[in-house]
C-alpha cells in the first residue's frame, strides 16, 4: 500500500460500562464482563455455576446502587469522559485521521466501531486500548475482540495495536504534571498513594507484565516529582475473592497509615486514563470513609487525566508514531 493511498484511522477502547444506574442494566453489563475468560481464569463450567447462580443474582443489585451514587446528567462518566477524550484527541490529530471510541463490554461495540473506519475509507487502523499498563485481562481482551471482527472480513486492513504506555515521556509527564497542578493549587499530603487496579497474584507467575509495568510507572512518576522515600507508595485496589492479589492492598495500607503518624493522603490512579465507577466511587468515597474511620484527617482523591490537553497530546503522538 503506498503512502498516497493510505487513510488512517485511531480506534479508541475504554473498559466499558452499563447503560444506566439499574440492576437489570448492570446484570447485562456483568454477564458480558465477568463472561469474558480473559477476566476470569477460572475453568468455565465451574465459573457459569458461581456466575449465573450467584453473582448476577446478588452483585447487580449492589453495583447499581453504586453506579447510581456517581452517574450524571449526560450518563455514564467513563463514556462521558471517553466521548470528550477521542473529541480532544481528534481536535489534535485534524480531520485528516478519523477517531472513534468503542467498549470492550457494552456500547458502542468494537465490531461496530471497526466497521465505521472502514465505511469511512480507512485502511490503516490504529488501536489503542485505554490502558497504559497491560494485562492480559484487559488489553489482550481487546486483542481478542477486534480480532475476532477482522475473522468475519474478507479484506483485511493494515493495523496495529498499541499493547501499552506504560514508560511513554509523554504519559509519565502527563500524570505527574496533573499531579503538581493539583498540588500548587490545594496543598499538598504528606504520603501520595499511586493505586493501581489489581490482578490475582497468580498472573505473575502466568507470564503477565501488569505488576513491573505498575512499578516502573510509579516509580517514573516519583521521579519527575521529585519525590523520594516515604513521600509516596505503590498500592493496589479492588480485591476480589478469597485468593491472594497484588500486594500491597490500598485499603489495608489506608487503615495502618493514621497509625504511623500520617493522618493525610492524596491518591491518585495512573491505570485510568479517565474517571469512572472505581475511581470515583471506590477510591474517592468508599476508600476515603477507610481512611477517616481509620483516624486519618485528610484524604484526597487527584482526579484521573481525562480530557485534559496532556492527556490529548499523549494520544495524539502515539498516533502518529504509527500513521
Amino acid at each position: 500500500m503506498s503512502a498516497k493511498n493510505t487513510k488512517t484511522g485511531l480506534l479508541l477502547v475504554n473498559l466499558g460500562t452499563p447503560d444506566a444506574p439499574t440492576a437489570a442494566a448492570v446484570r447485562r453489563y456483568l454477564a458480558e464482563f465477568l463472561g469474558d475468560p480473559r477476566v476470569v481464569e477460572i475453568p468455565r463450567p465451574i465459573w457459569w455455576l458461581i456466575l449465573h447462580g450467584f453473582i448476577l443474582r446478588l452483585r447487580p443489585r449492589k453495583a447499581a446502587h453504586a453506579y447510581a451514587s456517581i452517574w450524571t446528567e449526560q450518563g455514564s462518566p467513563l463514556l462521558v469522559l471517553t466521548k470528550a477524550l477521542a473529541e480532544a484527541v481528534h481536535a489534535e490529530l485534524g480531520d485528516d485521521i478519523p477517531v472513534e471510541l468503542a467498549m470492550r463490554y457494552g456500547r458502542p461495540a468494537i465490531r461496530e466501531r471497526l466497521e465505521g473506519l472502514k465505511a469511512r475509507g480507512v485502511n490503516n487502523i490504529i488501536v489503542l486500548p485505554l490502558y497504559p499498563q497491560y494485562a492480559a485481562a484487559t488489553t489482550a481482551s481487546i486483542f481478542d475482540a477486534v480480532s475476532a471482527t477482522f475473522t468475519r472480513w474478507r479484506h483485511i486492513p493494515s493495523w496495529s495495536f498499541f499493547s501499552d504506555y506504560h514508560d511513554e515521556p509523554a504519559y509519565i509527564e502527563a500524570v505527574a504534571d496533573s499531579i503538581a497542578a493539583y498540588w500548587q493549587e490545594h496543598g499538598r499530603a504528606e504520603r501520595l498513594l499511586m493505586s493501581f487496579h489489581g490482578l490475582p497474584e497468580r498472573s505473575r507467575a502466568l507470564g503477565d507484565p501488569y505488576y513491573d509495568q505498575c512499578v516502573r510507572s510509579a516509580a517514573l512518576i516519583a521521579a519527575r516529582l521529585g519525590l523520594g522515600e516515604g513521600a509516596w507508595q505503590l498500592v493496589f485496589q479492588s480485591r476480589f475473592g478469597p485468593a491472594a492479589w497484588l500486594k500491597p492492598y490500598c485499603v489495608d495500607v489506608l487503615k495502618s497509615l493514621p497509625g504511623e503518624g500520617v493522618r493525610s493522603v492524596d491518591v491518585v490512579c495512573p491505570g485510568f486514563a479517565v474517571d469512572c465507577l472505581e475511581t470515583l466511587e471506590e477510591i474517592a468515597i468508599a476508600n476515603r470513609e477507610v481512611f477517616l474511620e481509620a483516624g486519618g484527617s485528610s484524604y484526597r482523591y487527584i482526579p484521573a487525566l481525562n480530557d485534559s490537553p496532556g492527556n490529548a497530546r499523549l494520544i495524539a503522538g502515539l498516533t502518529r508514531s504509527r500513521s
